[in-house]
């Protein structure tokens, strides 16, 4: 409860000075005489213990008009976001190397909980979850239920969902295709991966392909190479020539940048938790929504209580005072 003028409490200084004032016109009320005892006057009754009742009441009746006159209140504060928002598909890599331990606890819990922040920091856009592995699937369609979103990137697992492998042109493509009749001002992929492309026999589209359809769909592709290992290409010189090292060359970099210049995104490179939080905070800052939040403050007034039990406490004593308490000169 809050109260919209504090400062009238104030006047409960005058509590203090009313019953300075009372004791000392008490005193002045009661006539005295000098008796060479006082026992018989020791009997009392209950008016008399009950003397000051009425004036107790009438401090209590102030005391409620003083917290009536700071006019208590309840107050409900709400929120309203409204803008134009832009929609947006995670399309995340689910394969077997995401449960890899170099980002600790692993790359694929760090991308859920990064994800999670992302989707949470976004209040007007509409979002989607695509993933992929061996092949693609929908886990969640462009949707404004935060909540919803948020359980689907949280129950993900490696490996669980589809069958091994990496294709990211699938997984591009199916993030694509959600984003294909949307209306809104701005349609963006966020893809992101720890391998190259390792499709097998069954894939339907290759990435520059799926990076076309991208082009043709007017959506802007952000990049992102996970993985705390360097992903650099490295050539050893062996019997057969220069080869590239695998252990090293675990990323297509050349692809990623592709799929990101020509569609109008960036790559970004995350080699543990803070570099993917900062990737996914500078794609916050580039994709903009409009957006406007508007307060409301609802008051509702709780003085007439306190008004009401001013009256009672009064007209109590007052009856009181005229009729058990009252006294005759």
């Amino acid at each position: 409860m809050d109260f919209a003028y504090p400062l009238v409490f104030g006047l409960f200084v005058l509590l203090p000075i009313l019953i300075w004032w009372y004791v000392k016109k008490q005193g002045k009320q009661q006539a005295t005489f000098k008796v060479s005892s006082g026992y018989a006057f020791a009997v009392s009754s209950w008016k008399n213990r009950f003397r000051h009742l009425p004036f107790v009441l009438r401090l209590l009746a102030i005391s409620c008009l003083i917290a009536a006159l700071a006019r208590p209140q309840k107050r409900n504060d709400e929120q309203r976001t409204n803008g134009e928002g832009i929609d947006i598909v995670l399309c995340m890599d689910v394969s077997g190397s995401m449960g890899s331990p170099d980002i600790y606890p692993s790359r694929m819990e760090v991308a859920k909980e990064v994800a999670e922040e992302f989707v949470r920091s976004r209040p007007v856009d509409r979002i989607g979850l695509v993933i992929f592995s061996g092949e693609s699937f929908t886990q969640c369609p462009i949707t404004g239920d935060r909540n919803t979103l948020i359980t689907q990137i949280q129950t993900l697992e490696s490996r669980k969902y589809l069958k091994d492998g990496t294709v990211i042109g699938e997984g591009l493509a199916t993030a694509v295709d959600r984003l294909s009749k949307s209306t809104a001002k701005s349609k963006v992929i966020i893809l992101i991966t720890d391998g190259k492309e390792d499709a097998p026999d069954t894939r339907l589209i290759d990435p520059l392909t799926a990076l076309e359809i991208a082009k043709s769909q007017q959506v802007k592709v952000y990049t992102i190479g996970m993985g705390a290992a360097p992903s650099s290409i490295v050539e050893i010189t062996g019997k057969k020539g220069p080869q590239r090292n695998p252990s090293i060359d675990f990323l297509d970099v050349e692809l990623l940048q592709k799929i990101a210049n020509e569609t109008g995104g960036k790559y970004f490179r995350a080699k543990d938790k803070d570099g993917l939080k900062n990737t996914y905070n500078e794609i916050n800052k580039m994709e903009k929504s409009e957006m406007e939040v508007t307060s409301f403050h609802r008051y509702e007034e709780r003085f007439l209580p306190f008004v009401l039990a001013a009256l009672a406490l009064l007209l109590i004593e007052i009856a009181l005072r005229f009729t058990l308490f009252r006294r005759f000169p």
